[in-house]
């Protein structure tokens, strides 16, 4: 066969890829670095010909105009598996809708109860002699969608990286590609707070040379990152790829030689970060990536020895209830892959889990430890799966404690401000 005539039978514009689109479809998209941002930046355009197509997206990079403007309500509905920024300020307008899943369960309980998806938008690098194409950045849920959606459309883009795993689409599966030059998008690391830096170092604390780790994106797991060049034969089996892996491996931390599953592989779903972490995992033998559907899915998780799950909380409460994703009432993220690694880790042989989280907000005018979690808040990961709890008052293991008790623990690690109080209000509503 030759995959070049059949690559450019296939070959259109943009502005023609958007005449695929017509009322009533479902379409889904790549997330993060695969976003294909230019087909977003222009599907507004096409308001006065639809009306009702759902598009489904999982933390929108950019503030598009076909979710954000509220002439677009009835032409687009934005079914949403992760909220950002702007979905939370234009949330009243009626278009954007959460739709809470965990990550091993995406594609498979939506699509179990909606028609699939008519056609699958995705970022791709170019194809090589054999037809073939990967999804670079992204395989959380862009290769379940390619199995059941209608078409699959590509944007080609030679400044994606080429990802070995379970990333491979042939030319012929592909109802349509376009082409663009765009790099690829890139997130830089904020500074390190002094709180950050001490959280990072009590989290350390709990990581053994040899363990499995998973780290996420912003400044906690960055300041963890920090504290474990000391470390050796670190591996990685995480939900996210980050700089910060890199830096690891550089220093000799990470290794992935002790992993007693996938040995050798640096393991995840997605990436997203710097050009200098998208150079290092472009063709790279040592990184895997794989669907969210394994990834994530607590059971591949617990295969890891010694694994250790480091995520995040927005509030707490002192029995152990964690919300991660509101407040109050208002959808501030979603779950992602917090509860599947919290779980998955406790269930490894010598795994733990951590939550890390600064004790309060507003300039330490509010305490994100509180007595009872706050009216509406959603609880992400439940006091049953808790274990070490980590603020920049120090850690907390709440396994195997009774409620007394872990009030206690709890108090401990709180703002000195808000200890008296927590006590009080423990005392008041009988909790312990």
């Amino acid at each position: 066969m030759n995959y070049q005539d059949l690559y450019k039978s296939k070959l259109i514009s943009l502005d023609d890829v958007l005449k695929k689109i017509d009322s009533n479809m479902d379409i889904t998209v790549g997330m993060m670095a695969g976003e294909p941002i230019p087909l977003l930046d222009r599907l507004h355009k096409i308001k006065n010909r639809v009306e009702n197509v759902n598009v489904l997206t999982v933390n929108l990079l950019k503030a598009y105009d076909w979710y954000t403007k509220p002439e677009m309500k009835g032409h687009f509905v934005h079914d949403c598996f992760f909220y950002n920024a702007e979905c939370r300020k234009t949330h009243h307008l009626g278009i954007s809708h959460a739709n809470p899943q965990e990550v091993h369960y995406v594609a498979k309980k939506r699509f179990e109860v909606r028609r699939n998806p008519d056609i699958f938008f995705g970022v791709a690098s170019p194809m090589d002699k054999n037809g073939n194409f990967t999804l670079s950045c992204n395989v959380a849920v862009e290769m379940d969608y390619v199995d059941i959606a209608d078409q699959i459309i590509l944007e080609v883009n030679p400044n994606f990286p080429r990802t070995l795993g379970d990333t491979v689409i042939n030319i012929k599966d592909v109802a349509y590609v376009y082409e663009t030059n765009r790099p690829a998008p890139e997130i830089n690391a904020a500074p390190l707070t002094d709180k950050d830096t001490t959280i990072g170092k009590y989290v350390a604390e709990l990581i053994n040379d040899g363990a499995t780790i998973q780290l996420g994106i912003g400044n906690i797991p960055n300041a963890v990152a920090y504290e474990l060049k000391d470390k050796h034969d670190l591996g990685v089996h995480s939900e996210m790829f980050t700089d910060s892996m890199v830096d690891l491996y550089e220093c000799g931390a990470i290794t992935n030689k002790k992993k007693n599953y996938m040995r050798g592989k640096f393991v995840g779903a997605f990436a997203f970060g710097s050009k200098k972490l998208y150079d290092f995992f472009d063709d790279n033998p040592q990184f895997y990536f794989g669907r969210g559907t394994w990834v994530n899915h607590p059971f591949t998780i617990a295969k890891n020895d010694n694994f250790v799950a480091i995520n995040a909380a927005l509030e707490m409460d002192l029995t152990g209830q964690c919300n991660a994703e509101s407040i109050g009432h208002s959808q501030w993220s979603m779950t992602g892959g917090h509860h599947e690694f919290t779980f998955g880790g406790q269930e490894s042989k010598g795994g733990k889990s951590i939550i890390a989280f600064h004790s309060t907000a507003n300039n330490d005018e509010v305490s994100r430890i509180v007595p009872h979690l706050g009216l509406g808040s959603i609880v992400s990961t439940s006091r049953n799966d808790m274990d070490y709890i980590v603020t920049e008052y120090g850690i907390a293991r709440l396994k195997g404690l009774n409620i007394k008790q872990r009030c206690n623990e709890m108090i401990k690690i709180a703002h000195p401000k808000f200890r008296d109080w927590l006590k009080e209000e423990a005392k008041k509503y009988r909790i312990w």
